[in-house]
């Protein structure tokens, strides 16, 4: 995970870890199933113009004064930004894939990224993939195959959405990585949120088709910007506590928070092959990262 740079070193606390982890993803995907309620109420830039907003306003008020001229040092900028554009790619991409399909299936192929960043990791970073690793990946693939397979019922629009948002976070993935030797954890998270917000923001006006947010739905807004910050913080925080080889198997209880979810809040429920299809990307990812953590490799 990409490190905080400016942060002391301290014990770590793999439990406390895995407790952080195991909340981010409930977050993100109460997050998710906001971005969805709301997508069909109003428009994507609108949606999330605002959360872009409230997350930059949260990190200058909130960490402005302790961290000052850190929150906003960069070495390479340009990757920086890079960086964040991947981003509101995907954030915009995975707003019109929710809006399309239902939330368990498209948290699961964009689950099909980390292989995707494993592979590339090769060529362009000199890493290395053991033999179990492509077994991992083929594994993974198979269950994307499975969920998105001719007559499973998923929208081709919210599947081709839900493919872009997966290859915007290989590329952000692969930049945090680079990044990392230089670059600050909450100098990335303040220029991704300046990117959004002046990108995002500036089409909000264009973006009310004549509507304006109803006080509830107007404090979902609020709450999702809120949500999707402090998310991100204890994904961070996270990975501070415990390694990154043990901590990713835990992030794939994103797909059971996201089924649930789905099940609560829009009465889906998936049919019996995309069950199996996801079960395999999460098993396949938690078995791949479980061997990495006792391998060292």
């Amino acid at each position: 995970m990409i490190s905080t740079g400016t942060l002391p070193v301290i014990q770590q606390n793999p439990m406390k870890g895995i407790v952080l982890i195991v909340i981010a993803t409930l977050l993100f995907a109460l997050g998710d199933s906001t971005t969805k309620h709301l997508t069909l109420l109003y428009s994507l830039p609108l949606i999330i113009g605002l959360r872009y907003l409230i997350n930059l306003l949260i990190l200058i008020v909130v960490l402005g004064p302790r961290h000052g001229y850190r929150l906003v040092h960069t070495e390479r900028t340009g990757l920086v930004y890079l960086r964040a554009a991947s981003l509101a790619i995907s954030s915009l991409s995975m707003g019109y894939a929710l809006r399309y399909m239902p939330l368990g299936e498209t948290i699961a192929i964009i689950y099909l990224g980390p292989f995707v960043v494993m592979m590339l990791a090769i060529p362009l970073l000199g890493e290395t993939v053991t033999r179990a690793g492509w077994i991992g990946a083929a594994v993974g693939f198979a269950g994307v195959l499975l969920i998105v397979r001719p007559g499973g019922g998923l929208d081709p629009t919210g599947v081709v959405f839900a493919l872009i948002t997966a290859a915007g976070s290989v590329i952000y993935h692969l930049l945090s990585r680079v990044l990392a030797k230089t670059e600050t954890t909450l100098a990335m998270l303040f220029h991704t949120a300046l990117l959004g917000t002046v990108v995002f923001g500036s089409m909000i006006p264009w973006s009310l088709d004549g509507r304006i947010p109803t006080l509830p739905d107007a404090l979902l807004l609020l709450g999702l910007g809120v949500i999707a910050t402090t998310g991100h913080f204890m994904f961070t925080a996270a990975y501070r506590e415990a390694p990154a080889s043990l901590l990713a198997p835990v992030n794939y209880i994103h797909l059971v928070w996201a089924g649930l979810f789905g099940w609560l809040f829009f009465g889906h429920v998936p049919g019996t092959v995309s069950i199996i299809g996801m079960a395999l990307v999460a098993a396949a990812g938690v078995a791949v990262t479980i061997r990495s953590h006792f391998s060292g490799k």
